[in-house]
């Protein structure tokens, strides 16, 4: 699936990634914890980070994230590309730092 990774200290950077737990367990880390930001896209990130004491990534929507976050799109209760237009959208957004 079409995606967004942004890494501690990288830029971020559309990509696609398997549509699987395991996929995005791998890309954060560990286990996943999502927060919906809209009705179509989400955050993905480690859910232990913090207490792994993963370093500081960004902040997104007045919350700060640690370790490699992702945001993908959300399709019901599934997990599901995100669109172009979402994807230059939120480019710009974690670009303006």
């Amino acid at each position: 699936m079409k995606i967004i990774i942004k890494e501690p200290g990288q830029r971020p950077r559309a990509t696609e990634i398997e549509n699987s737990l395991s996929a995005l367990q791998q890309a954060v880390g560990g286990y996943i914890e999502t927060l919906t930001f809209t009705e179509d896209c989400c955050i993905i990130c480690n859910e232990e980070g913090r207490l792994q004491g993963l370093p500081y990534n960004l902040t997104f929507g007045g919350m700060s994230f640690v370790g490699t976050v992702l945001f993908v799109g959300v399709a019901g209760d599934e997990f599901a590309d995100l669109s172009e237009r979402k994807i230059n959208f939120l480019m710009q957004c974690l670009e303006v730092k």
